[in-house]
């Protein structure tokens, strides 16, 4: 004990040259901050080949889509996909998908998008809500944008209601893609792996039975929702670069473990 006093009196004497003490953290958050700032550095790099991979692949496939339609290609696919789903048409198939491209709708995925920001800014997550912002503005704007370069005309189907507006990419696809699956990647942020992996697959789920709705229901070919649902993941994964290896990253941290970072209680991690 002697011995143990008399280092600690030594190191913080006037004279002493010997390393600076460690800053104490708040008593809130002293404890569980260590452990859930930022990821290992092996585990982030692994994470962003990967993204980066997905997301050459995606715009290379959406790319290869693109290009055919340009050049009024028919595919087979686009010929087979919509008769295979309307040969299997009954009256609870068409309540179920209608219930599916409803939830991909602007009558649905605006008022889910108000809520999320007013819950993330209840929660003070602000870089969060930006995120989710920027991932559903974006690709509705890149949607609009596209549709009006391609100019594909709908499918003329005697069951169908024809749109008015141009078929390529599937705007339903597209906007539920970037909006729901952001909401998995912030859920995953919040609550961690488990319920992050649960929202997840929920998402996917979800966008699959969107886009498959939207072929069943007469209102786009097959290759317009693989285009949607690839320029909405490359859309996406760019918005997550920006904000967790790009120039928005000091916007994403929650203002606890923004705060812990700059004292330098703990190493600053990459969320």
């Amino acid at each position: 004990m002697t011995s143990m006093t008399t280092n600690r009196d030594r190191g913080n004497g006037s004279g002493s040259k010997g390393p600076e003490p460690r800053l104490p953290a708040d008593p809130a958050s002293e404890g569980a901050l260590p452990a859930r700032v930022g990821a290992p550095a092996k585990r982030a790099s692994i994470f962003l080949v990967a993204g980066f991979g997905l997301l050459v692949a995606c715009l290379f496939l959406f790319g290869t889509v693109a290009e055919g339609i340009r050049d009024n290609e028919v595919f087979l696919l686009d010929t087979v996909a919509t008769p295979v789903l309307h040969n299997l048409a009954s009256p609870g198939l068409d309540l179920v998908m209608n219930g599916a491209t409803t939830v991909g709708s602007i009558a649905v995925i605006p008022i889910l998008f108000a809520i999320a920001i007013v819950v993330l800014c209840l929660k003070r997550r602000f870089g969060a809500a930006l995120f989710l912002t920027i991932a559903s503005g974006g690709a509705l704007l890149l949607n609009g944008s596209m549709k009006l370069f391609f100019q594909r005309p709908r499918p003329q189907l005697p069951w169908a209601h024809v749109l008015p507006d141009y078929s390529f990419p599937s705007g339903h696809t597209m906007n539920s893609v970037a909006f729901y699956l952001a909401i998995a990647v912030i859920v995953w942020s919040m609550a961690g792996r488990r319920w992050g992996a649960v929202t997840l697959v929920a998402a996917i789920v979800l966008c699959t039975m969107i886009g498959i709705s939207r072929i069943y229901l007469g209102y786009h070919y097959f290759t317009d929702v693989v285009g949607g649902a690839l320029a909405g993941i490359s859309w996406l994964l760019i918005t997550i670069a920006a904000f967790q290896r790009g120039p928005l990253e000091r916007l994403w941290a929650p203002p606890d473990r923004a705060r812990a970072a700059a004292r330098g209680v703990v190493p600053r991690g990459r969320a």
